[in-house]
């Protein structure tokens, strides 16, 4: 081969611009023993791909798989998640005892003060909520005058 076609390969492969063929022509070249002295270096790139084109994968591959650590730890996790449900849903539920003594009184006067002290609060809070109405139904006032 021409040296000067060798060169305008090289050039064109250094570009990554060469057809299969010419990469053969390439191999070819750089296998034969009448390479170029300013060329050699290139002979250890060709010589690597013939190399690499003989070698043959020989380790085994593992035909177990590691979907079995995999189950077990989701299963792992699912029933701490479980657990840790039941935990928190027994800590955060109030302690509902049952009450048997109702607060009654022997004394007719002291159930008649704690029971008009009772409805005095509740008295205060209906009054309380009562007022908030009284600015709705003022709101609603005023939203009528407008909007009419």
């Amino acid at each position: 081969m021409e040296l000067s076609k060798i060169e305008n390969l090289l050039q064109k492969y250094e570009d990554a611009e060469t057809t299969i063929a010419e990469e053969n022509e390439l191999k070819l070249y750089f296998s034969s023993n009448d390479v170029a002295q300013h060329l050699q270096h290139y002979c250890l790139v060709f010589d690597y791909y013939v190399q690499a084109k003989q070698d043959q994968f020989s380790a085994s591959i593992p035909l177990q798989s590691k979907h079995k650590k995999i189950k077990w730890i989701g299963i792992a996790a699912t029933v701490s998640l479980l657990f840790g449900l039941v935990f928190f849903i027994t800590l955060s539920k109030p302690n509902t005892a049952v009450v048997t003594d109702l607060g009654t009184f022997n004394n007719p006067e002291t159930a008649l003060k704690e029971t008009q002290k009772a409805l005095a609060l509740l008295s205060n809070h209906v009054n309380a909520g009562i007022e908030s109405v009284n600015y709705v139904t003022e709101y609603q006032k005023s939203k009528e005058r407008i909007f009419n």
